[in-house]
């Protein structure tokens, strides 16, 4: 193979990887919930991935939607350092049954403001962690989400999945797997703690005080063994 075919060849290489570069950059860019996936009627925790895609504004503002349709009971948000975190609720249609009795409330909405210092930088992400639960019984959960920067421009990460098409603002999707009967069953029943009876503990602190007991004369045999070995025969 000749020199002039090689500098063609790695030339196309060049090309082509700039063009994939190109073409995967702005598509792996955008607001993702992370982990993709879990399974409904469960618990998760989950995280908002936040890449900022500008190179001259940082990213000040997330907002992220909880579907109504589906609502979901419990949400709860881990503090991120700078950030303030507010969420507004929303009057469900048809309130959610659970072991307390019926929630008539969800939280629609999640806003995560930055503070002083503390916006997405060019070429930075931020993860905001929210726990929710217990999921509901559905193929998928679509958080629609606006990104706001500090000159003010905001994008909408809002369009739904469709079959067969990339969404230009593609929202995070939170996919559902159905649930078996053993992991249905262990997550509507609580986990119940370690139950001790008087003849368990009776029996525990025998085993401890032979264990002590025999340690000692361990003790005392590698004493005499000791001293025996540092006698002059």
């Amino acid at each position: 193979m000749n020199r002039s075919l090689l500098v063609r060849l790695a030339a196309i290489a060049a090309g082509a990887a700039a063009l994939t570069v190109a073409v995967a950059g702005p598509a792996s860019a955008h607001v993702t919930v992370n982990p993709g996936t879990a399974t409904a009627g469960g618990w998760t925790t989950v995280s908002f991935r936040v890449p900022n895609e500008k190179d001259d504004a940082d990213t000040t503002k997330v907002e992220v939607n909880l579907p109504t349709a589906t609502p979901i009971a419990s949400v709860s948000l881990k503090p991120v350092a700078g950030w303030t975190a507010t969420t507004e609720t929303t009057k469900l249609t048809a309130p959610i049954k659970n072991h307390d009795g019926e929630i008539t409330e969800a939280v629609s909405k999640i806003t995560w403001t930055a503070g002083s210092g503390a916006a997405i930088k060019p070429k930075q992400f931020q993860e905001f962690d929210v726990s929710l639960g217990p999921l509901p019984a559905a193929d998928q959960v679509v958080f629609k989400a606006l990104q706001t920067y500090s000159d003010g421009d905001v994008v909408r990460w809002i369009d739904e999945p469709a079959p067969g098409q990339e969404p230009e603002h593609p929202a995070p999707v939170l996919k559902l797997a159905a649930a078996d009967a053993d992991t249905a069953a262990a997550s509507a029943q609580p986990v119940p703690a370690a139950a001790t009876s008087g003849d368990d503990s009776g029996t525990g602190d025998g085993y401890g005080i032979v264990g002590i007991l025999l340690g000692l004369a361990g003790l005392v045999a590698g004493l005499l063994g000791y001293r025996r070995a540092g006698q002059p025969r």
